[in-house]
């Protein structure tokens, strides 16, 4: 079949139960892609996710394709020039390594460089370091922002920013402004607010008033920013390993990381499930848009909601048993990078359609047959 095989969601209660009666042998099923091809030579800038999208129609399922394999036992240490040749074992797809070697005088020599990543950690690395989701009454009560060492209302890296409260000397902190208040898609559950990094500093003076030097600076700090300590697990490069999310309970696309209407491939999203709900980095969630909810006029016609306007008075005179819920449709999926209590950061990695705030979030199904 040309182009991409169009995946129809059923609602959210029905699909979680067909997954489930699936059973294990089809979760763990990987599909190959028409046409892949029988080996790949790795190449710099390569990551893990891409290397597989040449094989698997569903990328991210790449820990089955290299699992059971001695000679891959961490695909985190694939690098490029090693040449990956696709094997069956057992009847199940494999990919096995042939790293590039030259003879020398000094013996065989594998190629030198840095192993291939999961995914493009430059995508998500300022998310990684700046953006935290904290609640909103615990960080109105950490150290403020009183001023700086010039009269200018904004405060650049090498000045000094006074901040209200006796901080140890040499401690590196983390200057933060508010950011968006982030509420549950159904219940209106408050789910904490968003905590956008400005700068970094460390301590020089301590007193009643610390004094803080700026260190680096992702934008301008000023009075009334507050202060957090840093975490220095936040600034480590973080490798995933990407698995099916169990989806029990609905789960939506809370926001975009910039703040725009809709999203794409390698653009970053809030969920609005977190650590509490038991998210973790590398959970793929498929992304589904609601299907439409249309009704029969009397003259036998379906009018869709975007109509609805117009037959307001009609609307009034229908009965349930002739409003229908369409199904949903898929428009892709993403993976967890960042989790916090309620909320986490996912990365799209694969839309058949746009993305929009609100899109439901589901378990991702088994390959379709044909697929």
């Amino acid at each position: 079949m040309d182009g991409p095989m169009k995946r129809i969601f059923l609602p959210l209660t029905l699909g979680v139960a067909l997954v489930a009666q699936a059973g294990a042998a089809l979760a763990d099923v990987i599909t190959l892609k028409p046409g892949h091809p029988d080996s790949y030579v790795v190449k710099k800038g390569d990551t893990l996710w891409d290397i597989s999208a040449h094989f698997l129609n569903d990328p991210w399922r790449w820990p089955s394709l290299w699992g059971n394999n001695p000679q891959i036992a961490n695909p985190h240490l694939i690098y490029p020039g090693d040449r990956l040749s696709l094997v069956f074992v057992d009847g199940q797809p494999r990919l096995v390594r042939k790293p590039v070697v030259r003879k020398s005088p000094e013996g065989r020599i594998q190629t030198k460089g840095d192993a291939v990543p999961a995914i493009d950690l430059a995508l998500i690395q300022p998310y990684l370091i700046q953006n935290r989701v904290v609640d909103a009454d615990w960080f109105e009560e950490q150290p403020l922002v009183l001023g700086g060492e010039t009269q200018s209302r904004h405060h650049i890296v090498g000045q000094t920013v006074y901040v209200d409260g006796v901080l140890p000397v040499g401690q590196k902190v983390g200057f933060y402004s508010e950011g968006r208040d982030f509420s549950r898609h159904e219940s209106g559950e408050d789910l904490g607010q968003e905590v956008i990094l400005t700068s970094t500093g460390q301590v020089t003076a301590s007193g009643d008033v610390s004094s803080v030097k700026l260190m680096s600076s992702f934008r301008e700090t000023k009075a009334g920013d507050r202060m957090l300590v840093l975490d220095d697990t936040s600034l480590l490069p973080v490798y995933f390993m990407p698995k099916a999310a169990e989806v029990t309970e609905p789960a939506y696309v809370l926001a975009s990381g910039i703040d725009v209407r809709e999203m794409g491939k390698l653009d970053v999203v809030y969920i609005d499930r977190g650590q509490r709900d038991g998210v973790t980095p590398g959970d793929v969630f498929a992304i589904v848009r609601e299907g439409d909810e249309v009704v029969l006029g009397h003259n036998g016609v379906p009018i869709p909601s975007t109509d609805r306007s117009t037959y307001d008075r009609l609307m009034s005179n229908i009965s349930d048993s002739r409003t229908y819920k369409l199904p949903g449709n898929y428009h892709g999926n993403l993976m967890v990078f960042k989790v916090f209590d309620n909320t986490s950061l996912g990365l799209i990695m694969v839309n058949e359609r746009s993305v929009r705030v609100n899109d439901r979030l589901e378990t991702p199904q088994p390959p379709l047959l044909g697929e």
